[in-house]
């Protein structure tokens, strides 16, 4: 009885631990090992991709420069009904804040950031800045006298609208639009309305160059995934040697190629198909835009594809062809929908790539062929502007993920392979 009761209880390991304890201390200890080998890999992601993002939206909405360099102001303003000159309380808090701006050479930040709403905002700030201990009262008159803007309202409306901590005019710009006297919503001016278009041109290369590295990867594949081990190899060697050779080499190859002046024209010319005052313009345009990425990004179609068709046994098409289909529709309604996960992967991962990509559209684009990374990396690096860049690639990256969305809806983000 006693021996019954004994076994009865709680097992326990040599140790006199309870079993279920030391199940949950050693479940533990694997976690513990587990997190600790990724956290690298965590780390890494983190600094490299979590954090730019971050910073690019809060870019893309921070406004401190006018808060920070004229706090007198912002406040004497906070009042103010926009309809006529602000009363005398405001130039004098104006005068001050100039004063204090030049001392510690903050100005500038406050005339670069209104000048991106209001042209010669930078020269009315700097300009008066430099004057500012020789302005006495009455300072409205003084500064009035200073510079003719600053008995623009819409000047001082303006400085009101952007004295927030955060604004949304990025955005607006990001959209071609602005904000307007009143303080409302309108529509950039018809010459100055660049960014949607440019949005809905990137879209379409983009969409184009899918397709077409999906016509042209899709047979590649097949062969790939068909011939003998001894030709297929060769075949993918010729795939993958682009990515043994620079960028930048492919790109200027293609300039050599396409140009004016280049091999393909002087071959058309030598053969009789064109003319000599008829070359083609295929370089410094859309042509080229397309061409060239088609070549770059063909084997990231290529390769998803083939490492689907591998895994289907060819035994099935014969199994169809051997109930009466012909060679055609064995594989339009056999081989080809096994085949959709493979053109979800390559058909995402090219598109994607695509709407970001920056050095090839800023050799061979052109005017008609620049995409919208191009204006972003224009504001980045020469306008600075960027609260404008930031709030592009954050439409951008938002774009990317709404038909991130909509692949999975459709086709479903469980149905895409990549090997």
């Amino acid at each position: 009885m006693a021996q019954a009761q004994a076994h009865s209880g709680p097992m326990v390991t040599a140790d006199g631990v309870p079993l279920k304890t030391s199940l949950r201390r050693a479940e533990r200890r694997r976690k513990i090992t587990a997190f600790m080998l990724v956290v690298p890999l965590l780390a890494f992601i983190l600094l490299t991709f979590i954090a730019p993002i971050g910073d690019m939206l809060w870019r893309s909405v921070d406004n401190p420069a006018i808060i920070n360099t004229l706090p007198n102001t912002v406040t004497a303003l906070e009042d103010w009904d926009g309809e006529e000159l602000p009363p005398e309380e405001a130039f004098a808090a104006m005068v001050e804040d100039l004063r204090v701006g030049q001392e510690n050479r903050s100005i500038g930040q406050v005339g670069i950031r209104l000048n991106y709403e209001m042209s010669g905002a930078r020269s009315l700030f700097s300009r008066t800045a430099r004057n500012a201990d020789s302005l006495e009262p009455p300072y409205k008159e003084a500064l009035l006298d200073a510079h003719r803007r600053w008995g623009d309202v819409e000047t001082w409306r303006l400085i009101k609208r952007e004295g927030r901590p955060y604004t949304a005019s990025y955005y607006l710009s990001a959209v071609d639009m602005r904000y307007a006297d009143d303080g409302s919503v309108a529509m950039q001016p018809e010459n100055q309305r660049i960014y949607v278009a440019l949005f809905m041109r990137t879209l379409a290369l983009s969409l184009a160059i899918t397709v077409l590295t999906l016509l042209l990867g899709f047979p590649i594949a097949y062969l790939l995934a068909t011939l003998p081990l001894r030709y297929s190899n060769l075949l993918m060697i010729m795939v993958l040697l682009p990515f043994w050779t620079s960028l930048l080499v492919r790109t200027t190859a293609w300039i050599v190629l396409l140009q004016q002046q280049g091999v393909i024209n002087d071959l058309l010319v030598a053969v009789g198909l064109i003319g000599d005052d008829g070359r083609l313009t295929m370089m410094h345009n859309w042509i080229g835009t397309i061409v060239a990425m088609t070549h770059i990004l063909l084997p990231f179609m290529v390769l998803p594809l083939y490492s689907v068709m591998k895994t289907i046994p060819p035994s099935y098409q014969r199994a169809a062809r051997s109930l009466g289909a012909n060679p055609f529709v064995a594989f339009v309604r056999v081989y080809l929908p096994q085949t959709v996960s493979g053109i979800g992967a390559g058909a995402i991962l090219v598109f994607i790539i695509s709407i970001g990509y920056y050095i090839t559209p800023a050799l061979v684009g052109g005017q008609s062929g620049q995409l919208i990374s191009n204006l972003i990396a224009d504001h980045m690096q020469r306008t600075l502007n960027w609260g404008l860049a930031a709030a592009l690639g954050s439409i951008l990256l938002g774009g990317v993920l709404i038909l991130y969305w909509l692949y999975n809806r459709i086709v479903g983000i469980d149905n895409m392979k990549l090997g």
